[in-house]
């Protein structure tokens, strides 16, 4: 039976990016497929009763620290975005619209770094425009993809997936039924697949 891990993840999510930049590397060493799974962490948090660490102030603290450290671990840039919380309904609708297509890990790629490198604005519209822009999207036909019907279904059905799952945050990657959560579980989630 082939192997995958099943990345359930939001944009806005910090831990979420540190492991984005490690998951691809896991799959590859292990010959592990990566199959994403954008999802709504605001609607999973109304569903499961749950908040983001950052909004309780120690565990923020906290938070912001052990990040610094796992990406520092990983040799990867990291900075912790002065504009959090970010709404990341649009640019989660933007990640299912380039879901299945060659365009997926690029959007990826330029999100992320604006969000989670980079430090911008992305509850801003011009801010996001700039950002698609400089990394050769075209930013009206991003909104149209954003706006259909399809893809906002698919990603609210991706989201009752997650809560279906128990899925209670971000990031959240499954090897067959076993649940591991967190971006300080990624060693664990390689041995499984070892």
């Amino acid at each position: 039976m082939a192997k995958s891990i099943e990345f359930y993840f939001d944009l806005g999510s910090p831990a979420s990016y540190v492991a984005w930049t490690q998951l691809p590397l896991i799959a590859q060493r292990t010959g592990a497929e990566l199959i994403y799974k954008p999802m709504l962490l605001g609607g999973v948090f109304k569903a499961t009763g749950n908040e983001s660490p950052a909004m309780i102030p120690s565990k923020g603290r906290y938070m912001r620290m052990d990040l610094q450290r796992a990406a520092k671990g990983y040799n990867v840039a990291f900075n912790f975005n002065p504009h959090f919380p970010i709404n990341t309904l649009m640019l989660m609708r933007g990640a299912v619209a380039y879901l299945d297509t060659p365009r997926f890990v690029d959007y990826m790629t330029a999100v992320y770094t604006a969000l989670w490198v980079d430090g911008r604005n992305m509850n801003d519209p011009a801010d996001v425009e700039v950002v698609l822009l400089a990394a050769g999207f075209d930013f009206a036909e991003v909104m149209a993809l954003c706006a259909d019907a399809q893809v906002k279904n698919r990603l609210k059905d991706l989201t009752q997936e997650a809560i279906d799952r128990d899925i209670f945050g971000a990031p959240t990657c499954f090897v067959g039924d076993e649940m591991f959560f967190g971006q300080d579980r990624l060693d664990i989630l390689e041995r499984a697949l070892q």
